[in-house]
């Protein structure tokens, strides 16, 4: 099967197409060969992580098996008087007093306690009380919280956030509120709507608050992102398309691309998008942006796919660009009922999982429910009310149509059968 293209509407608002499944359009000005990438010779940037702080206590251990508190003692305290002297017995040697180290020590030899709240023991005050405490036992790490994937928002900020609200992964401020819960994106966060970039915005502020709350918040590369980067970093310079000659500037008005987000695109966002992985297997799902099987070009693993990607953009190189973008682009591998799940388990026997699942083609197109040929009148993209699962259960489409009059999908997963 050939996999179709994209997209949908272009210019300054979302547009509704409802006369064909094949929706990218490349601005043709004259024939010209492909050319193809080079090779790859750079080196592969290194990405950190959002520090997480906990509070640490210090026990130190006074015997075995047990945990007590030493009191610092200042360095000015006046030294403890001399015990006073005991005269030696008239009748026979005296005997070594035996020390509370000594009886504890054989009292205790070889006993190791099963609990974690052990006592602690340190002197209160004058004399021989001893006070006798209890350290509260520590609660086990919790693992990985709930895992949520969010489908492709195309700008749609305040739909946005109310799904992340209904889902209580965000409070009524928009901060993070879902504790060690794990969030992914599936990419394509601008174009068509009104508000790629205060998407991007709560995205990047999202990840470092969740990633202080012990969970995270990340996000996929998609194919709209390859479209503004290259926009922004080559605009109207010629590059070669399989079609003919275009430029990445019209292709991305074509194709949805909002000027109000070009004039509020800075650096950051530019960086963080270009940072972005192509691929990641969580909890058996195999999450990608794209229903294609073109990952396979670019590495055996999802560490090989996501090196290779980072370090073919960071040739800033417009006809190496623009084959990224051109690649993830390709739709439907997983569409036919006799070839679809052949090429899901391809993608699953080379990267892992059990389960793929990706935005990037809207589920009322995975269902034929937009530029139907036979007569039928189509449900509708409103009918979208979850998540699609098809190619016999093996993939799991998460594009629910929100520039089509459909929803916004934030579902957690794994689905309930």
């Amino acid at each position: 099967m050939v996999e179709g293209s994209m997209t949908q509407g272009a210019g300054q608002g979302p547009a509704m197409r409802t006369e064909t499944l094949r929706d990218f359009r490349v601005p043709v000005t004259e024939p010209a060969p492909y050319a193809g990438s080079a090779g790859l010779d750079g080196e592969v940037p290194v990405y950190g992580e959002y520090p997480a702080y906990y509070g640490e206590s210090l026990v130190v251990p006074a015997r075995p098996g047990y945990a007590a508190s030493v009191p610092a003692q200042p360095d000015h305290a006046p030294a403890a008087p001399p015990a006073p002297a005991v005269p030696p017995a008239p009748v026979a040697p005296p005997a070594a007093p035996e020390s509370a180290d000594q009886d504890e020590d054989e009292d205790f030899e070889g006993y190791t306690p099963t609990q974690r709240d052990l006592p602690i023991i340190g002197r209160g005050g004058p004399g021989d009380t001893v006070q006798v405490q209890y350290v509260p036992e520590e609660t086990a790490a919790a693992g990985p919280g709930p895992l949520y994937v969010v489908g492709d928002v195309h700008g749609y900020l305040d739909e946005l956030v109310t799904e992340l609200q209904a889902q209580n992964l965000i409070d009524a401020d928009r901060h993070w509120s879902a504790g060690n819960a794990r969030l992914w994106f599936l990419g394509d966060f601008t174009d068509r709507g009104p508000d790629g970039i205060g998407v991007i915005d709560l995205v990047m502020r999202l990840s470092a608050e969740a990633a202080a709350s012990g969970g995270y918040c990340k996000a996929l590369m998609g194919n709209h992102e390859l479209l503004l980067i290259g926009a922004k970093r080559f605009g109207d310079a010629p590059v070669a398309s399989g079609a003919g000659t275009a430029t990445f500037q019209a292709a991305w008005l074509l194709n949805g691309g909002q000027r109000t987000d070009m004039e509020r695109l800075e650096d950051v966002h530019l960086q963080w998008m270009s940072r972005l992985d192509a691929a990641v297997l969580e909890d058996g799902h195999l999450l990608l942006h794209s229903d294609t099987t073109a990952y396979l070009d670019y590495g055996d693993s999802v560490e090989d796919v996501n090196d290779t990607i980072h370090e073919l953009l960071n040739r800033n190189d417009a006809d190496i660009t623009w084959d990224l973008f051109r690649k993830f682009t390709k739709r439907f591998a997983f569409r036919d009922e006799e070839t679809g799940p052949g090429a899901v388990r391809e993608l699953l026997d080379t990267y892992g999982g059990g389960r793929v699942v990706h935005g990037h083609s809207p589920i009322p197109y995975l269902l034929g429910e937009v530029g139907t040929e036979d007569g039928d009148e189509p449900r509708g993209p409103e009918a979208v009310d979850g998540p699609h699962v098809y190619a016999q259960g093996l993939a799991i489409a998460m594009d629910g149509g929100v520039t089509m009059a459909g929803k916004l999908l934030v579902v957690q997963l794994p689905l309930s059968d």
